[in-house]
């Protein structure tokens, strides 16, 4: 049994990290690194995923979060949560990257582009991304005029755009540098 587990909105300027665990309890078809897929194939294997899994966990930690402890730190925290809902036993945690973020798990190991490779880690990579993206569709009528539901807190054209024309918001980043140049 692996357990998955990849992280989302790492490079976000505004917005959660999401670190997403899973367990494949049996093959799911078309499971590769979400970013490779289109937001209609990430919902629907999200279903599948969701009925065939053996267990998933999600991991939040959120801007003021990451301003106070840092990206590192935030990545661990989100993994760490993640894989602490995960109730089945398992033989081995595969992360995707060439970072162990849970080197005191002795079943963990870092597995570069494990996203694309490993089904449980394209899984997790996956419904952690549509977990964030909806997350982020919706808090976009909370502030509106940033594009939150396009970029979902991406560094994009449109996004400095909108920074320009309505300044910071309460979900931005603001120890990350384009926000925190901002805000001199």
């Amino acid at each position: 049994m692996i357990v998955g587990i990849d992280e989302v909105g790492r490079g976000c300027w505004a917005g959660p990290l999401v670190a997403g665990a899973v367990i494949l309890g049996e093959p799911i078809e078309g499971l590769k690194d979400s970013k490779k897929l289109s937001k209609r194939e990430r919902e629907r294997l999200t279903g599948e995923i969701k009925r065939k899994a053996v267990a998933i966990g999600l991991g939040w930690v959120w801007p003021h979060e990451i301003d106070e402890i840092g990206l590192t730190a935030a990545v661990t925290k989100a993994m760490r949560e993640a894989l602490g809902q995960i109730g089945a036993d398992y033989d081995e945690v595969i992360i995707d990257g060439h970072l162990n973020f849970l080197p005191e798990n002795p079943k963990t190991q870092a597995v570069i582009k494990a996203d694309d490779t490993v089904p449980a880690v394209s899984a997790a990579s996956i419904v952690a991304k549509v977990a964030r993206d909806l997350y982020m569709a919706k808090i976009a009528s909370k502030f509106p005029g940033y594009g939150f539901e396009a970029h979902v807190g991406y560094g994009t054209a449109a996004h400095v755009t909108a920074l320009a024309q309505l300044g910071v918001s309460p979900i931005h980043r603001k120890s990350f540098k384009p926000i925190r140049a901002m805000l001199q």
